[in-house]
């Protein structure tokens, strides 16, 4: 404790890193219209902007994205609208890998980076985990109804990636690391735990490493400065119907977030029945299940094995699915899974939509 009052006594003046100016850069190196545009209508009311007559360099000063003891931005400034950040900041990127599997010697499937100034960034990663990530299936949950769940919480995702950008640190030539394995994501971003946050207090006491990147991510509302990002990206998750995030707090010089997939196979079994009276009814009676036929369309219903009723659950969700599919998912040989469909087929349950190779099964609108 002796120690760290020391070290706050000897940098209490020191300016954060990126509150320093990046040596090297000159104004050209700012892409003016970006901050005019974009930041600057958000930062400073409309009023004061009409009457604000000063030269570009005051005015990027005035918000720390400027030194002008040294004629030259500050690393906030590089970092928020640079023409071309990866020259001074060569690791100030996102970089995004897809496994086939849950560890990073699985197969890739998918990669890409996210570079450039932190607003491109931001925008670039929000549209990308909203077509790329996030999930949507409907789930019957009765005759008429369905229900849309989805995989991940979007807002979630969004915050701990949010976190990332702004907590990390820049001087250490690493990546921010998005993982997305067959049954999470994982986001590690350089830098541990800063200042007075620790692995004891976590999350409810914070510390700001990049204050002007902090302040202009909220100006842009990106994020907020209420300390309740964490919070509320938990209750996302657990009003997705996710495990809550797990982090690691212990590992030196790095800060990870792992938050876990909702699977389709759970969201299945939590809808014991998806049809309420008159619709698919389960038995493992064989005789009624060889037996039973269209019993009376939707008031009799049909009686079907407990497997029969996955595969159609499964169908139901997956539109156009094909065997193989299907086997992966119940873990089932393919002739098991064969003769299946064909008494589905017979029942005239299901069907098979288009050509033998690309076509696949869809379950039929007899409960409707």
């Amino acid at each position: 404790m002796e120690e760290r009052l020391l070290t706050e006594k000897r940098t209490s003046n020191a300016k954060t890193f990126d509150e320093r100016p990046c040596f090297g850069s000159t104004i050209n190196d700012l892409n003016i219209n970006l901050f005019k545009m974009t930041y600057l209508p958000k930062a400073v009311s409309a009023e004061i902007l009409a009457n604000d007559n000063r030269d570009i360099k005051l005015q990027l000063a005035s918000l720390r994205f400027y030194d002008l003891v040294y004629d030259c931005p500050t690393n906030a400034g590089i970092l928020m609208f640079g023409n071309n950040v990866w020259y001074f900041f060569s690791t100030a990127y996102v970089q995004y890998v897809k496994f086939e599997g849950t560890t990073i010697a699985s197969n890739v499937l998918a990669d890409t980076q996210f570079s450039g100034d932190l607003i491109s960034i931001v925008n670039d990663l929000n549209s990308f985990v909203k077509i790329n990530i996030i999930k949507k299936r409907p789930i019957p949950v009765s005759a008429l109804i369905e229900e849309n769940v989805f995989n991940f919480s979007d807002s979630a995702i969004r915050e701990f990636l949010m976190n990332s950008l702004m907590h990390r640190s820049y001087e250490i030539t690493s990546p921010i690391k998005f993982y997305q394995y067959s049954d999470r994501i994982e986001i590690v971003n350089p830098g541990g735990l800063y200042g007075n946050a620790r692995p004891e207090n976590f999350p409810n006491v914070s510390d700001y490493r990049n204050l002007v990147i902090a302040e202009s991510m909220r100006v842009m509302g990106y994020v907020n400065r209420f300390n309740r990002g964490i919070e509320n990206a938990q209750l996302d998750l657990k009003n997705n119907g996710n495990e809550p995030a797990e982090f690691d707090l212990n590992t030196f010089g790095v800060f990870g977030v792992k938050i876990k997939e909702k699977f389709i196979e759970k969201i299945i079994a939590d809808f014991s029945n998806p049809w309420e009276s008159g619709g698919i009814k389960d038995t493992d009676n064989e005789k009624d299940k060889n037996n039973g036929g269209i019993n009376g369309g939707i008031n009799g219903g049909i009686k079907l094995s407990k497997t029969e009723t996955e595969i159609i659950n499964i169908i139901e969700v997956h539109e156009n699915i094909k065997v193989d599919e299907i086997c992966k998912l119940l873990k089932m040989s393919k002739r098991t899974i064969e003769r299946y469909l064909s008494h589905l087929k017979d029942l005239h349950v299901i069907e098979y939509i288009g050509a033998l190779k690309t076509g696949g099964y869809k379950v039929k609108n007899f409960k409707k």
